[in-house]
């Protein structure tokens, strides 16, 4: 009788243990986003992909890259001629998705970049820049993969106290840009990488 027991209470730790590892895992399935959020933006839901990592393309209607990371020409003062990560020209106003679950550490106007929004996740930190200052997301916001977090900004920007940046006729610009764009910038343990290596065109 002692062996039946004590067999029932080691089957049933058992079960517990497995029951621990097995359900935070299936529990942390991301959150997948539907047809119907998409088309409040006015976004085609069939354009939304990600990569084989599970990175989403931020600008679903945009996928041509008109400066690529490493080293380049710099294409107005101010620019590094070091690129650490990808531009994708854009329209003005139109939404871009975060890349991957993250949490929102930063809102407002940083140098080069304008006015930016900077999350992490674990090791990875992503910096999106020369976005709109109307911003979608607030600082301690969580995201998931594929949410609409904020739009492409203006080139000229009117508002920012001592802003450095401008054109060749003066007026002052959403950082140092020469037209309207979506910058996206990973850090790996503080190190930029290639974005092209988690996120696919």
């Amino acid at each position: 009788m002692f062996k039946s027991f004590f067999n029932t209470v080691l089957l049933s730790f058992i079960f517990i243990v497995i029951f621990a590892i097995f359900i935070p895992f299936f529990s942390s399935t991301s959150v997948t986003l539907s047809e119907e959020y998409y088309l409040q933006y006015n976004i085609n839901f069939s354009l939304i992909s990600s990569s084989t990592l599970g990175f989403y393309w931020p600008l679903p209607s945009n996928h041509k890259i008109s400066s690529y990371f490493g080293h380049r020409v710099s294409p107005t003062t101010g620019a590094s001629s070091y690129h650490q990560g990808i531009d994708i020209p854009a329209s003005e106003n139109t939404y871009f998705l975060s890349i991957m679950d993250s949490k929102v550490l930063s809102t407002g106007f940083s140098g080069s970049g304008g006015y930016t929004i900077v999350c992490s996740s674990d090791s990875f930190r992503i910096s999106y820049c020369h976005v709109s200052p109307n911003f979608l997301v607030s600082v301690g916001d969580s995201l998931v993969a594929g949410q609409v977090i904020g739009q492409v900004g203006p080139k000229y920007v009117y508002d920012v106290v001592g802003n450095p940046y401008h054109d060749s006729t003066g007026r002052p610009t959403n950082g140092s840009t020469t037209g309207c764009h979506l910058h996206v910038t990973i850090k790996l343990d503080s190190n930029a990488v290639n974005p092209l290596d988690y996120i696919e065109v």
